[in-house]
């Protein structure tokens, strides 16, 4: 399962970040941010069209993902 298919509401563990290439700068990115093996995470709310962006509660702090991103994290299990 990955971020993106997490319903609402739902909360989860992150197994990885998954990088499409050598150096994924949005991997990385993830990476930084805090989304990182054993955090848990919780989405907060979708975006009307398409359910793009999503809000992503991580500890304390809120993020908007577009759906491609929040794709490459993918996720042990749910809370």
């Amino acid at each position: 399962m990955t971020l993106d298919t997490l319903p609402k509401g739902a909360h989860a563990v992150i197994s990885q970040v998954i990088a499409r290439m050598t150096d994924d700068p949005i991997a990385v990115r993830l990476g930084e941010l805090g989304f990182i093996p054993g955090a848990q995470v919780q989405i907060v709310a979708t975006g009307p069209v398409g359910h793009d962006p999503i809000a992503v509660r991580l500890g304390s702090t809120c993020f908007a993902l577009r759906r491609g991103e929040a794709s490459r994290i993918a996720l042990q299990n749910e809370l």
